[in-house]
């Protein structure tokens, strides 16, 4: 199965911590979505707005892998699944069902995203972009 990361999972030390038989594809961004954080963590969410992309990579993840990120990612109560085409295939990803109150990562956290956006070569940008909403200081 594909399964689209664009929170902390693009970490790639802690993906593989987290699914052991994951496989590193490629960074692509998902269209019609953007990036923000939510809940009382401050966790990676995204929400649909047109003519705008959420970075993020892609990964090829086990059947044991999807139930270990489903434990991690709350799913079915925090997160739920949807899916997008990517290559001809179907690719998951995580998006919360209950759009609580927007709310800045912990230092920790957002640390994680960090190195993950490094991982995949992605630029920081759109990161700081989705902070500046939230009135978070901008990431190098």
């Amino acid at each position: 199965m594909l399964y689209f990361a664009y929170g902390s999972n693009l970490n790639r030390k802690q993906m593989k911590r987290r699914c052991k038989d994951s496989l590193i594809k490629k960074k692509t961004t998902l269209k019609n979505y953007q990036l923000t954080f939510r809940s009382k963590y401050g966790a990676a969410d995204i929400d649909k707005k047109k003519n705008s992309k959420v970075y993020g990579a892609v990964y090829e993840i086990s059947k044991s892998d999807e139930k270990r990120l489903d434990l991690y990612e709350e799913y079915p109560n925090l997160y739920k699944k949807k899916f997008f085409r990517y290559n001809n295939k179907l690719a998951m990803f995580y998006i919360m069902e209950k759009k609580s109150k927007r709310t800045p990562p912990t230092a920790r956290y957002l640390k994680t995203i960090k190195q993950g956006y490094k991982d995949w070569k992605i630029n920081v940008r759109s990161l700081n972009a989705a902070l500046l909403t939230l009135k978070y200081p901008q990431q190098k």
